[in-house]
């Protein structure tokens, strides 16, 4: 092979040899020499010949030059161009690169050539070496011009020939400098022979061109028949390749800056396209599914790669990712920089790569072993000459796997069209495998309706140009936070869409404030514009936006296409709504959570006009997706580290419900969990998700998932431990975006049937469910029926409850079945529906007044109380569930006695409970309907009814036991005993009187809440603390909220103390602050502190107190007074209360006027209540009010008004009016000793003492 600088020096050589001798003659010829003299003849004889041989060396030194530099830069010009290669070439090198033979008989070699040729230009060399003249050369046979022209057919033709059949476009252009060359050398000819005689010079310029044009046309007809033969076989080629089975066969891999190689060298069928090949050959790994990378990036540009097959077709290289394999040893192999050639049969796993990642392959007879630092890896078999690795076949249809395919993110992204999916996977911000038959979604078609659209209308161009808003409702389905109602507002422009949960329609104003101030400072820009119905709600944004300078549009009656935007929203949002409640069989309670996570997956679904997602718009860039998960799955999420134990399982059951608005984490329902409560919503990021398994649904199982281990990498460590196909990793903790928010409920029973019955308590509850069916069946509750036409049945549901003892511990299990009364109709499925209810106020006095008088007190049950009610309407029910009567499932329940959860249930009950004992002599009181009384020889005997819980008191445990047997005889009831524990609060009996305690309630709250082990303070508020209302984002809203809901049932039972406090911080529930959780953290502080606190009522003084007390804006950011009152009996507080004025007062003496009032009223009822018990003093004394405002007893005594006080007149005349009858009587108390004092306001450490001694909060320790 000649080299680049070999040919080059071969061209200047034979330029010398022509120059040099010319330039000598020119010089001969100035100095006056005869040009035709013989010498000059025979000189220019040698010449001719010489330029012979120079037209030969130049035009195969060209060529010979044109093709390398052709062949060694043109990659991308061959791979266009070279159809017609066949096997063997690419075996060989091309023609011009190997060396062509040299033959002494036929011709002369290159060297010999430049070696003769330089030899002719030198002195003496016309002797030496004999030549041939020009008239020889053309007449004489074996003449060195023949020898010429047999060099170069011989040189160039079939050469040429051979390169022709290699790359035509090479070919081409050799041929191309031939003839440039031929031009250049007659041009010289002819210019050096013009001073020549015309005929001799012109027949030997014609006889040399002729012969060289002879050759030049030969050598042109014979490149251009294989270019004709090797179209005809390509197109041919192509034609077979693209109608038969093809073979699976790879060859050599080729990019510009490096060789790598991946060959097999046979070609076999490939029966299975997901096989893995190890191939000791090849030096890179390829894969031919793109699903089937973890991580993928497009190769662009430059970085361009290409694959030739034995088809003589190239194969493009699309990308490179990461591709994760599972093996049947429970390892997963991991491997980097994968090429993605689509065109590949099978996929290959380079062996060479493997090694240099410290994995050693051994290749034992049919099989192969992989292993790393001794420890086994995978292994994989001999199959048809091919070495396959070993994964394991999993079987699609288990519920236990689920692969990340098109249908997986159909229901990741709330069941979406199948165009927004293809939209997401050409962008690639999702990997989803094609679907090759698109079949209708069962989920879609049931929650999804259509409408003919209406014409668009014009788009902004701009955010925050116009926002569309719209009010949804759902009020006959309250959410789990008390919301019926969602307000959206949508960007024109982007589509971005924000939702909020609203309880009442009139807040969506406030949403509308609280949506104004976050975009406007995201996106540093003002709402020019905004359009909505004629909705009542929207009035106050009315208002608003004309004093803000915002145009509010508001669309015509009667026409909703005018706000087609946010119409159409909400029903996407809707749908989207209900295809993840259908799909997940969540209950209907968690649609807010349903629909706030369709709203998060529409902003990141992309439009059809633009192709961009709403979020793209609105943040400025694409969205990533891979976080997104099935919502309503199965999730075991990782207990947090204050809950972990040592010993036992280090997550909770949990069901996804939708994805963090303030962090970047998820929410959570707890499902089960031996250290959480049930029914909790945590929002956590440490999470393994189930996407397959959906426990909400009725035909949820248990199976065994497969849980997919961590990944092995290349560069990973093995442990030594081997591996378990049943066992995986513990879940790894990952670096948190944020906060992780964990709030609880206090109660932990099942929320579901299915719940109940895969539980750890499953038995219990089966107990529980089976003694329920069989009170229904002996009270004879229905009959089964035909369902009459017309007539639509109602649902029925279980509920689950456990109840406990004093200690804590869980005294039963209970199962009630439910009607679904809110699909219930009114005056047609029922009439009215009020049924009156015992207060616990009246549960405090009479226990105070067991403590005075010495009564017993012992508690029933009744079983089943609403089924006694005798329905009057014609109620149709659906078969509760678990308990369908075989052969009869066609039936349903036509209810002959009232059922628990329907409209008119209570009301059946409570006039069926009232109805018998008034038979049997009792009377009820006339302030309180629930209490009954009876005196039989002198001895009086008091009922009080909560629902179905019964308190009986009597000093006669004879007759208490006469009244039991009698309410046995009407109701299946329960004998409790002597009362211990009633609506959650222990009655523990000590000898000098009765304490009231919920101490394992607040141990409860605090553990749940994560502040028992924290240090007590003294004060549950600071005086020094000045709470105003957050502007900005809420911090943990929700657990806020229940924080405040768990301690206002402790606060209205058992502790007035911490009443302030309680109402104060509940006043900032729908956006707390740091500064409002610090406060409620301190009321946890000082609530561990007094725990064990309980009212103790010791007897004394048996006479009944009250204390009344104001705080007139004390805070600036208020604007109404406080009102506090407590009264007394027995020593213990049995009524109080801590509230905010329903009105502005304009002084102290007013507001402390209008506190007098509230008491007073409160005072009138407690008498009445006592006056109707026959225990105690008859008649009952005047209720005595004690106030520390001089100013404001002075004035509710006086009988004129002024014009400083004629706004209260009404108020005033209620106090009047109890002064004048004898009801009551106001006396002054100083602030010191007036115990309603820490209702109002907060106190020192020496106050809160000696206010809550007087209280008669004591601990339980008291002795």
């Amino acid at each position: 092979m000649l080299s680049y600088k070999s040919l080059c020096w071969i061209i200047i050589m034979n330029s010398l040899v022509v120059l040099v001798p010319t330039i000598c003659r020119r010089a001969r010829l100035i100095l006056g020499e005869d040009f035709r003299s013989p010498e000059i003849l025979s000189e220019d004889s040698v010449y001719a010949t010489r330029a012979t041989v120079f037209l030969v060396m130049f035009c195969r030194s060209f060529s010979v030059l044109a093709t390398q530099v052709f062949w060694t830069c043109g990659n991308k010009i061959r791979t266009k161009c070279c159809h017609g290669r066949t096997k063997e070439d690419d075996t060989q090198e091309p023609p011009c690169r190997r060396k062509l033979p040299e033959r002494k008989d036929e011709a002369l070699s290159l060297s010999n050539l430049v070696f003769q040729s330089a030899k002719l230009g030198q002195p003496g060399a016309s002797e030496e070496v004999k030549f041939p003249t020009i008239s020889e050369s053309i007449n004489g046979r074996g003449s060195l011009l023949r020898s010429m022209s047999s060099a170069l057919l011989r040189f160039q033709v079939k050469g040429q020939l051979q390169c022709l059949l290699t790359c035509p476009l090479r070919s081409l252009v050799s041929l191309l400098i031939i003839l440039v060359s031929l031009f250049l050398y007659c041009h010289i000819r002819i210019i050096h022979y013009h001073i020549w005689s015309v005929p001799y010079s012109a027949c030997i310029i014609l006889s040399q061109f002729v012969i060289i044009l002879i050759v030049t046309l030969f050598t042109i007809i014979l490149g251009l028949i294989p270019l004709i033969i090797i179209y005809v076989i390509v197109c041919d080629r192509k034609t077979t390749m693209r109608n038969n089975n093809p073979l699976k066969s790879k060859l050599k891999l080729i990019k510009s800056d490096e060789n790598f190689i991946a060959v097999v060298s046979q070609s076999c069928k490939i029966n299975d396209v997901n096989e893995w090949l190890v191939d000791s050959g090849a030096t890179k790994h390829i894969c031919k599914t793109k699903s089937a990378f973890t991580s993928y990036s497009t190769t662009m540009g430059d970085d361009e790669e290409l694959v030739y097959l034995a088809d003589s077709k190239t194969a493009k290289v699309h990308g490179k990712g990461k591709v994760l394999l599972k093996l049947t040893s429970g390892k997963t192999l991991s491997l980097n920089d994968v090429l993605y050639v689509p065109e590949f049969r099978t996929n290959l796993v380079s062996v060479s790569l493997l090694v240099k990642a410290g994995i050693k392959v051994s290749f034992d007879c049919n099989k192969i072993v992989m292993t790393k630092n001794d420890v086994f890896v995978g292994k994989g078999y001999c199959k048809n000459g091919r070495y396959v690795l070993s994964i394991p076949k999993l079987i699609r249809e288990n519920a236990s796997y689920l692969i990340d395919s098109y249908d997986v993110w159909h229901a990741r992204l709330g069941h979406v069209s199948d165009s927004y999916i293809n939209l997401l996977r050409d962008r690639g911000l999702i990997s989803s495998g094609k679907k090759l038959t698109l079949k209708k979604c069962d989920i879609c078609v049931e929650s999804k309706q259509t409408k003919k659209s209406c014409p668009t209308t014009h788009r902004e161009s701009e955010l925050l140009e116009l926002i569309h808003t719209d009010l949804g409702d759902l009020k006959n389905t309250m959410t789990r936070g008390g919301n019926k109602f969602y307000v959206t507002f949508i960007d024109d422009f982007s589509r971005y869409t924000k939702v909020y949960l609203l309880k009442s329609k009139d807040e969506a104003f406030d949403k509308f404030l609280v949506y104004k101030s976050e975009v406007e400072n995201q996106l540093n820009k003002k709402i020019k514009r905004v359009r909505s119905d004629r909705g009542g709600e929207y009035i106050l944004i009315n208002d608003f936006c004309e004093r803000e300078g915002i145009i509010h549009e508001i669309t015509p009656p009667y026409s909703p296409e005018s706000n087609g935007i946010a119409e159409r929203k909400n029903r996407t949002l809707k749908e989207m709504m209900n295809a993840l409640l259908i799909s997940s069989g969540a209950p209907d309670n968690l649609w807010g959570e349903a629909i706030l996570s369709a709203c998060h997956l529409q902003n990141r679904i992309p439009y059809k006009h633009n192709k961009r997602t709403p979020y793209e718009l609105w943040k400025g860039h694409a969205p990533n997706l891979k976080y997104l998960k099935v919502w309503g799955c199965l999730a075991k999420v990782l207990l947090p580290d204050p809950k972990k134990r040592k010993i036992g399982s280090k997550t909770s059951d949990c069901i996804f419900i939708g994805y963090a608005e303030c962090s970047a984490a998820y929410r959570f329902l707890v499902l089960k969990s031996d250290v959480l409560n049930c029914n909790t919503i945590i929002e956590t990021k440490n999470a393994e998700f189930f996407e397959s398994v959906f426990p909400l649904k009725p035909e949820y199982k248990t199976v065994v998932p497969y849980r997919e281990s961590e990944p092995l990498k290349e560069n990973n460590t093995f442990n030594d431990e081997p591996s378990n196909l049943r066992r995986s990793k513990r879940p790894r903790i990952e670096k948190s975006f944020g906060n992780d928010f964990y709030t609880y409920l206090v109660n932990d029973e099942p929320f579901t049937y299915a719940q109940a019955i895969s539980s750890k308590e499953a038995p219990f509850w089966l107990e529980a469910i089976q003694n329920e069916i069989e009170s229904i069946q002996k009270n004879k509750t229905w009959i089964l029926t035909e369902l009459p036409k017309g007539c639509k049945p109602i649902g029925c549901k279980w509920i689950f409850k456990k109840k406990f003892n004093p200690d804590g511990s869980i005294d039963k299990y209970k199962a009630r079945l439910v009607a679904k009364g809110f699909s219930q109709k009114q005056d047609v499925d029922y009439f009215d529906t009020f049924a009156p209810v015992t207060r616990i106020s009246s549960i405090r006095t009479l226990i105070a007044l067991a403590s005075i008088h010495k009564l017993l007190i012992h508690q029933m049950d009744v079983k089943t109380a609403f089924l006694n009610g005798e329905l009057e309407e014609e109620i149709y029910m659906m078969q509760p569930e678990g308990h369908v009567v075989s052969g009869q499932e066609h039936k349903v329940c036509k209810l002959v006695k009232s059922l628990y959860g329907l409209k008119q249930a209570p009301k059946q009950w409570n006039e069926k409970f009232d109805e018998v004992l008034l038979a049997h002599g009792f009377t009820s009181l006339e302030v309180d309907k629930c209490v009954y009384t009876i005196i039989k020889n002198g001895v009086c005997i008091i009922i009080c009814l909560y629902v179905d819980d019964m308190l009986i008191f009597s000093s006669n445990i004879e007759l208490i036991n006469e009244t039991k047997s009698f309410l046995a005889s009407k109701f299946d009831m329960k004998d409790l005993g002597e009362a211990k524990l009633i609506l959650g609060i222990k009655v523990i009996r000590k000898d000098d009187g009765i304490i009231l305690s919920q101490e394992h309630y607040a141990e409860k709250l605090l553990k749940k809440f994560g502040h028992f082990d924290v240090k007590p303070v003294i004060i549950p508020y600071d005086s020094s603390t000045h709470l105003k209302k957050h502007r900005g984002d809420p911090e943990a809203q929700y657990e806020y909220a229940q924080i405040i809901g768990s301690l206002l049932h402790l606060m209205n039972y058992t502790r007035p103390d911490i009443a302030y406090a309680v109402g104060r911080l509940s006043r900032y529930t729908h956006n707390p602050s740091g500064d409002h959780w610090t406060a409620l953290r301190r009321l946890l502080r000082y609530l561990r502190g007094t725990m064990n606190y309980g009212i103790f009522y010791r007897g004394l003084p048996a006479v009944l107190e009250g204390y009344s007390d104001a705080n007139w804006v004390s805070d600036s950011d208020e604007i109404k007074s406080n009102t506090g009152y407590i009264f007394t009996l027995g020593g213990g507080a049995i009524m109080w209360k801590s509230t905010k004025q329903s009105l502005i007062s304009r002084s102290t003496m007013e507001s402390e006027l209008i506190a007098l009032e509230v008491t007073s009223s409160e005072a009138e009822w407690l008498k009445n209540f006592l006056a109707e018990i026959p225990v105690g003093t008859k008649p009952t004394p005047s209720v005595s009010i004690l106030c520390d405002c001089q100013s404001a007893i002075n004035t509710a005594k006086k009988m004129c008004y002024n014009g400083k006080n004629r706004h209260i007149r009404l108020r005033h005349k209620v106090i009047k009016r109890l002064l004048k009858n004898g009801i009551i009587s106001i006396n002054f108390v100083r602030s010191e000793g007036n115990l309603a004092d820490p209702l109002t306001k907060a106190l020192g450490r020496k106050m809160i003492s000696e206010t809550s001694r007087e209280m008669g909060l004591v601990s339980l320790d008291y002795k």
